[in-house]
C-alpha cells in the first residue's frame, strides 16, 4: 500500500510539474488535513498505509490544486495569528501580512483598558477574532456586506470562544447612509485595494477563485480608503484611531487620503519584505 511518504513524494512530483509554488509544503497541507493531523506528525508516520478512501482524497485534492485552487479552500482553513480559521471561498484567504495589521493594533492598545473596535469588511472575522482572543478587553463591532461571510465570521468567532466579545452586523460601508449605534475608539479595516486594471493580472488562485468584491473596489484602488476615512470622521470619538492594510505602493496616497479627511500623527508598519503594510494615524 501506499505509504505517507511515498505519497508526499509522488505528491510533490506531481505539483511541481504542474507549476505549482512551494509544492511539498502544499502537498503536505492537504495530506495533514486528510489525516486530521498536524504536519509535523506526518514526519513522525512516514510508515503508515493511507487506506483507499484516503488516496482518493487526496488525489481529488490534487486534481483541484492543479487547477489552481487555493490549498486554503481546498482544506477549509487556515492558520491566522496561531488561530485555526474555517474558510470557504465567500471570503478572502486571510494572509501572513495581515498578523503585522493585529500586531501593531494589540500594540497600540495594550494599556487602554476598555476599547471600542469597529472592523470593517470583517470577512472570515480573522482581524476581530485574532485581537478579541488576545485581548479581552476588546468590544468589537464587525461589519461586511456579505452574508455568508458573517455567518462563517460568526462561526469562527464561537470556535474560538470570543463570541461574547464580537457583534456582527451586515452593513454596507459604500452604500449605508445610517451611522453605526455609537463611537469608536479605534477602526481598522484591510479593504479591498487592488485596482480593476491590476485585477485582471493577478494569478488564477486569486482571480478565478477568491471574491472579486474582497480584492478589488473595480476603481483606482482607493475607493474604499477615501471613503472610510470620510465616514471614520464621524464614527470615531475624539482623538480616535484609523488602521488600515494597504498593498504595495500605496503608502503616499493613503496617507494623503487620511491627512485630507484630519487625521495626523501618521506612522506604517513594514511587512516581512520590507514594504509598508499597515498605516495608522489619530482623528485630530
Amino acid at each position: 500500500m501506499l505509504t505517507v511518504l511515498e505519497a508526499l513524494k509522488k505528491s510533490t512530483e506531481y505539483l511541481e510539474k504542474k507549476g505549482i509554488e512551494s509544492p511539498r509544503v502544499n502537498a503536505e497541507i492537504m495530506l495533514a488535513h486528510i489525516l486530521k493531523c498536524k504536519k509535523l506528525q506526518l514526519y513522525l508516520s512516514f510508515d503508515k498505509p493511507l487506506s483507499d478512501n484516503e488516496q482518493n482524497i487526496y488525489r481529488e485534492f490534487l486534481l483541484r490544486r492543479t487547477a489552481r485552487e487555493p490549498v486554503q479552500y481546498i482544506t477549509q482553513s487556515v492558520e491566522f495569528y496561531g488561530l485555526e480559521f474555517e474558510i470557504n471561498n465567500s471570503v478572502l484567504i486571510p494572509r501572513q501580512e495581515t498578523e503585522i495589521l493585529v500586531e501593531t493594533i494589540l500594540n497600540e492598545i495594550k494599556d487602554d483598558g476598555q476599547v471600542y473596535i469597529l472592523d470593517i469588511g470583517t470577512g472570515s472575522g480573522n482581524i476581530a477574532t485574532a485581537i478579541a482572543k488576545n485581548f479581552l478587553p476588546a468590544k468589537i463591532t464587525a461589519v461586511d456586506s456579505s452574508r455568508s461571510a458573517l455567518e462563517l465570521a460568526t462561526k469562527n468567532a464561537q470556535s474560538i470562544g470570543v463570541e461574547e466579545q464580537i457583534n456582527f452586523i451586515e452593513y454596507d460601508i459604500l452604500k449605508s447612509s445610517n451611522n453605526l449605534s455609537h463611537k469608536f475608539d479605534l477602526i481598522v479595516s484591510n479593504p479591498p485595494y487592488i485596482s480593476k486594471e491590476d485585477y485582471s493580472n493577478l494569478e488564477p488562485e486569486l482571480n478565478k477563485y477568491e471574491p472579486s468584491n474582497a480584492l478589488t473596489d473595480f476603481a483606482d484602488g482607493y475607493n474604499f480608503y477615501n471613503v472610510i476615512c470620510k465616514r471614520s470622521r464621524q464614527l470615531l470619538k475624539d482623538n480616535g484611531k484609523l488602521f488600515f492594510e494597504i498593498g504595495q505602493g500605496q503608502s503616499e496616497k493613503v496617507k494623503d487620503i487620511m491627512t485630507e479627511n484630519n487625521f495626523g500623527n501618521i506612522k506604517f508598519e513594514n511587512d516581512y519584505q520590507n514594504i509598508k503594510r499597515v498605516i495608522w494615524g489619530n482623528l485630530l
